[in-house]
């Protein structure tokens, strides 16, 4: 990466403010930012920062008016975020590709169709009768099962697992650890015990989607679990079985959504967001962090911000934080109220 300000400007559709011909050959972050870096400035709390970073190259805001002298070149962009994911997409579309071809360390069955271009690594285990698409990189000890199938342009990280039968689409990035197609979490009590109930479903992901690091995905009783293209979830994820995700979804650490579950399109969850199995979740829901869905109006409406276990309305849930924070001095004050009605009455009928 070796790119001027105005290099940059042209890209990303901003303008300079300084030196045009200031060099950049990497990013940093503000706050440790070295010459010959880019970083960028988009929340006010780390507005002091810029005026000694040594950052060749800031980027900021176009409405962005500093309070003091500042040393680095300005970029003046429209969106800050979007301009940085937009420079990071091209940093890393810069980088070396890896060589295509299979390790001699990897065992694929005879019956496996690889398309052209893929890299597989060492001690890659490819089934019987799967299938991958052109272009797909799998990096050493991932395993993928019989009749799987996994599409092009796809990325699957070490130690992945794709268990039998289940079907991933193109452009698809699966982190380390990630098992897709486990069994769901099915047992009927008996008198002697938990009867296993068996899941001969499979796991769809539809293309686009990325899931983070030791995530699951459990297969389905029958039919199919789904993650609909664009879906985007962190790592430490669990998608039971006949989970329905909608397109463009978003799940962050820790968040587990039950089973038979419908979640919309455009939806954010927090961390550690639970859903209750069966119910419907509407397009564009915002779940905060360590809230518990069990289902509801609110939910399945869509549109939705919810806070709280059980979660409710944000508008609602911060009022009753805010009065929770006095019940100590409310609760002495209903005592206080309580001890003078009984002075009363024991006045009026004395």
């Amino acid at each position: 990466m070796n790119f001027t300000a105005e290099q940059i400007a042209a890209y990303t559709g901003g303008t300079v403010d300084g030196d045009k011909d200031a060099v950049v050959t990497t990013f940093s972050k503000i706050e440790q930012a070295a010459e010959g870096s880019i970083c960028f400035l988009s929340n006010p709390k780390y507005e002091h920062y810029i005026y000694g970073t040594r950052a060749s190259v800031v980027l900021v805001g176009k409405d962005f008016v500093p309070k003091e002298p500042v040393g680095a070149t300005l970029v003046r962009v429209d969106n800050v975020y979007e301009t940085v994911a937009k420079l990071l997409s091209l940093y890393e579309s810069m980088k070396p590709k890896e060589q295509g071809g299979v390790s001699d360390k990897a065992f694929v069955a005879a019956s496996a169709s690889i398309g052209e271009g893929c890299a597989i690594g060492p001690f890659v285990v490819i089934g019987e009768n799967v299938k991958i698409g052109r272009g797909t990189r799998i990096h050493a000890n991932a395993v993928i099962e019989d009749n799987a199938q996994v599409g092009e342009d796809c990325t699957i990280y070490a130690n992945v697992t794709i268990y039998h039968d289940c079907v991933i689409g193109n452009r698809v990035v699966l982190h380390a650890g990630t098992v897709i197609g486990a069994d769901g979490f099915g047992f009927a009590p008996t008198p002697e015990g938990y009867e296993k109930i068996p899941q001969i479903g499979i796991v769809t992901i539809e293309d686009d989607v990325e899931i983070g690091a030791n995530s699951c995905v459990d297969r389905s009783t029958m039919g199919s679990t789904i993650v609909h293209k664009g879906v985007k979830l962190d790592n430490l994820v669990q998608i039971a079985h006949n989970v329905e995700v909608g397109a463009n979804t978003v799940m962050s650490s820790q968040t587990g959504v039950a089973g038979s579950a419908k979640v919309g399109e455009w939806c954010m969850f927090g961390g550690q967001v639970g859903i209750a199995g069966h119910i419907t979740v509407g397009d564009r829901t915002h779940v905060g962090a360590q809230a518990g869905v069990p289902g509801g109006n609110l939910a399945r409406k869509g549109g939705a911000v919810l806070l709280g276990t059980p979660a409710i309305d944000h508008k609602v849930f911060t009022r009753q934080a805010a009065a929770a924070k006095n019940l100590p001095e409310l609760v002495q004050e209903v005592q206080r109220l309580k001890k003078e009605i009984e002075e009363l009455k024991q006045a009026k009928n004395g």
